[in-house]
């Protein structure tokens, strides 16, 4: 895979700082290897539900935060015990430590998880502020802006 050095633009530009840093992150090579599976839907034109597969994990070994625009989530058996005391002739059902990360864009916030059947789904919600929502703006009737007399004194 190619690298490309991003300097020169660093020294050239302000305020891209996070567009570079998401550059970086894209062409470095992703170290996770796949584990939990997950789908990412469009549910409608706002909304957008995240269905990771966590079989095997309770509520309370999964942790879900949002911190500067990036959605993590992990995963830990708290209590090792169990399986432990357990002999097993095959595993095949992956219970190990995980952590997922997402790059959420601008105003896209979490609304909520949930975990049913083995799958963690959370949802998703682009808000919109209404100052950068448009506007419209009404003509008035008459000949157009009324121009301010300038009286002498």
């Amino acid at each position: 895979m190619r690298t490309f050095d991003l300097s020169p633009l660093y020294r050239s530009s302000v305020g891209f700082d996070r567009l570079f840093n998401m550059l970086d992150g894209a062409s470095s090579t992703d170290t996770s290897n796949g584990y939990p599976p997950y789908n990412i839907e469009r549910v409608d034109d706002t909304v957008y539900a995240i269905t990771m597969a966590v079989a095997g994990f309770a509520e309370e070994d999964i942790s879900i935060e949002v911190k500067e625009n990036a959605l993590t989530v992990s995963g830990k058996h708290l209590d090792e015990t169990e399986t432990k005391e357990r002999e097993f002739l095959h595993r095949g059902i992956a219970t190990r430590a995980f952590e997922r990360r997402f790059q959420l864009a601008d105003h896209v916030v979490v609304k909520g998880a949930g975990l049913e059947n083995g799958l963690l789904t959370l949802e998703l919600e682009r808000v919109i502020p209404e100052a950068l929502k448009p506007r419209r703006i009404d003509i008035s009737g008459g000949k157009g802006a009324k121009a301010i007399e300038n009286k002498a004194a």
